[in-house]
């Protein structure tokens, strides 16, 4: 097996432990974070306390009705498979229920461990791109150091600072983001609110940071665009082309809307509660 095919499965395993399994997990994004009604979570639930909806279970009562009851918050949230990797191994399948002294460790590393994750997808996807061989060296590096600072005890992860790994991460992602093909149409502005894009060719734009809550995106072609932190919060994106879209994330996909004939990457799972 060559070694950019090693390479490739090694990602991939890396791209299924950043899916989020709450099966594994103890509720911990319903627990550790912080809620505010006015963000479309249930009620306003300060960080350590657990969500009046959380089960003894760890499900969640009104999962099936969270789109019924417009909490967009909940439906949105995804922690990069964080949830499940503080549970069931940096505290050996324990839930923050059984802890007494350690619960607030364990929130702040599993807020740490989302930190690494959400810079393992971007830099994942960074290393899917046609690079120059030293960039690509410098990602897969950093990706195994990222993976291996994940796996740390649960105190050295409370401690840690994601700051201080995105202060590194950041200037490779732009790095990557450099190489992409640009569209040599006239560049788009960031604030696209509200905009009409209906089957718009936006093939190559740069939509990094782009504003586009409740955009009309349907039928566009977004093959090569950088998403890059760009907010699609109810931006509608039935039959756009998405499948070679960069720095995509499964928490965008899921505070947007869509439908059947939406093209997404592999890496990436259709919202259940697409029409």
């Amino acid at each position: 097996m060559e070694p950019n095919e090693r390479h490739a499965l090694n990602d991939q395993a890396l791209r299924r432990r950043l899916a989020i399994d709450c099966g594994s997990c103890c509720g911990l994004c319903c627990t550790a974070l912080y809620f505010a009604k006015s963000e479309g979570f249930p009620a306003d639930k300060s960080a350590g306390k657990p969500c009046k909806n959380l089960l003894p279970d760890h499900r969640c009562a009104i999962h099936s009705a969270l789109k019924a009851r417009g909490l967009k918050g909940c439906l949105a949230y995804d922690c990069f498979g964080a949830g499940q990797r503080v549970a069931a191994r940096t505290f050996g399948g324990q839930s923050w229920a059984d802890l007494r002294e350690d619960r607030e460790t364990m929130f702040a590393a599993f807020l740490s461990v989302y930190g690494l994750h959400q810079m393992l997808w971007y830099l994942l996807e960074a290393a899917s791109l046609r690079l120059p061989d030293a960039l690509r060296a410098q990602i897969d590096g950093m990706i195994g150091e990222i993976d291996r600072q994940a796996d740390a005890p649960a105190a050295a992860l409370a401690a840690l600072d994601p700051d201080v790994w995105r202060g590194k991460v950041n200037p490779l992602l732009h790095a990557a983001s450099e190489t992409l093909p640009v569209n040599p149409g006239k560049p788009l502005p960031r604030d696209l609110f509200g905009r009409d894009l209906r089957r718009f060719d936006l093939s190559g734009r740069d939509l990094s940071m782009a504003l586009l809550i409740a955009a009309d995106l349907r039928g566009c072609t977004l093959r090569g665009s950088n998403l890059l932190g760009a907010d699609l919060r109810d931006a509608c994106l039935h039959g756009a082309d998405l499948s070679q879209a960069v720095f995509l994330t499964q928490a965008q996909l899921n505070a947007a809307a869509g439908d059947g004939k939406t093209k997404l990457p592999a890496s990436l799972r259709r919202p259940a509660t697409w029409t």
